[in-house]
């Protein structure tokens, strides 16, 4: 199994507008194969940490998700919203 961590400060002024595009990103992601869970986290105390925290059956099933429609149309835009990004892949031991 394969854990993906993609944590993003936002800016302040860009949260609403993160959101709203990153929901249009859940919804089709949980629909692909290998996609065991695909949520948003926001942070308690900065409102404008967002993170993705996912979960795929195999790296291949990841892979295959970053080639994808509507990854590739929805990231670019996020990355437009955000000030600082950091991404961890994990492997289940």
């Amino acid at each position: 199994m394969i854990f993906v961590v993609s944590k993003s400060i936002v800016k302040a002024d860009k949260t609403a507008e993160y959101k709203q595009q990153a929901v249009r990103l859940i919804e089709e992601t949980r629909k692909e194969d290998g996609c065991i869970s695909y949520d948003l986290c926001e942070g308690i105390d900065n409102p404008n940490i967002l993170t993705f925290i996912e979960k795929w059956e195999t790296k291949q099933h990841l892979d295959a998700h970053m080639k994808t429609a509507h990854f590739t149309e929805i990231v670019p835009l996020l990355k437009d919203l955000r000030e600082t990004a950091e991404l961890s892949i994990y492997k289940e031991l």
